[in-house]
């Protein structure tokens, strides 16, 4: 009998082999037969869920977009001197644009139609909102303006005290609230008019004191010149009394060439 039994233990462990093998196969997906509690699974790994779509903006574009965005932001350097919603004939004349003729007769009344820039805000005489308006003015050019109308730039290397008085190129920019032909700003041509800081009352009363010490020269930073007072006593009194005639007078300035406060 136990040799009966034997083939059949034998048929056995083949049979749990090949339903072990079978297992493997159909988990492993290959297989045909599908079981219920597999099917969520497979369901999870092929549905791959909602998509999501991602556009590539080129990079010519998006510099274009940025600029827009900056400038649309971006506040006009002129709108600094434009006051908002003051009256339209009394803005200055970087905050408007008006059509000028140059062959208008020379110091005679003009009018000229102006409109506001963009983003200045104005009124008229009624308070009422207003972009185009007239003004009127001098025929004249910006360089033939008088002097209180303009500022020019100074110079602090030419010779105040010279003769013949020296000159210099100045640049020069009209007042905001002045109205004229041209360039606002010109070259011209000025005589030298700066200061230093010196007082003619102090080096006078130096050179009355304690000029045979050379203390007006030296004051003046004419050191070479107060040195030689210095050593020979004034000159003997004589270089003293000369220098307290021309520093009276304002013939000896300051040795930068600037004028007395």
């Amino acid at each position: 009998m136990e040799a009966a039994a034997e083939p059949l233990r034998s048929v056995r462990h083949l049979s749990r082999v090949l339903l072990f093998l079978s297992q493997c196969y159909i988990l492993s997906g290959d297989g045909s037969l599908n079981l219920e509690h597999s099917q969520p699974l497979a369901r999870a790994i092929k549905d791959p869920g909602p998509t999501r779509t991602f556009s590539v903006v080129p990079r010519a574009a998006e510099n274009q977009l940025f600029s827009h965005l900056t400038e649309s932001t971006e506040i006009p350097p002129y709108m600094m001197k434009c006051p908002s919603n003051g009256l339209c004939s009394r803005l200055p004349a970087d905050c408007i644009e008006c059509a000028t003729n140059v062959s208008c007769t020379y110091g005679k009344p003009v009018t000229f139609d102006c409109t506001v820039k963009p983003s200045v805000t104005c009124v008229d005489q009624d308070l009422k909102p207003q972009r185009n308006f007239v003004i009127n003015m001098t025929c004249r050019f910006c360089w033939q303006l008088p002097e209180t109308d303009y500022e020019c730039s100074n110079s602090t290397t030419c010779m105040t005290v010279a003769c013949p008085r020296q000159r210099y190129f100045a640049n020069c920019t009209v007042r905001d609230h002045i109205h004229c032909l041209g360039n606002r700003t010109f070259p011209k041509l000025l005589y030298c008019n700066w200061t230093g800081g010196y007082k003619w009352s102090t080096a006078l009363a130096l050179s009355i004191t304690l000029g045979g010490f050379g203390a007006d020269r030296f004051y003046l930073g004419q050191w070479r010149e107060g040195l030689g007072k210095l050593f020979s006593f004034g000159g003997l009194g004589i270089w003293t009394l000369i220098d307290v005639l021309l520093i009276g007078v304002g013939y000896v300035g300051p040795a930068d060439g600037s004028l007395y406060i």
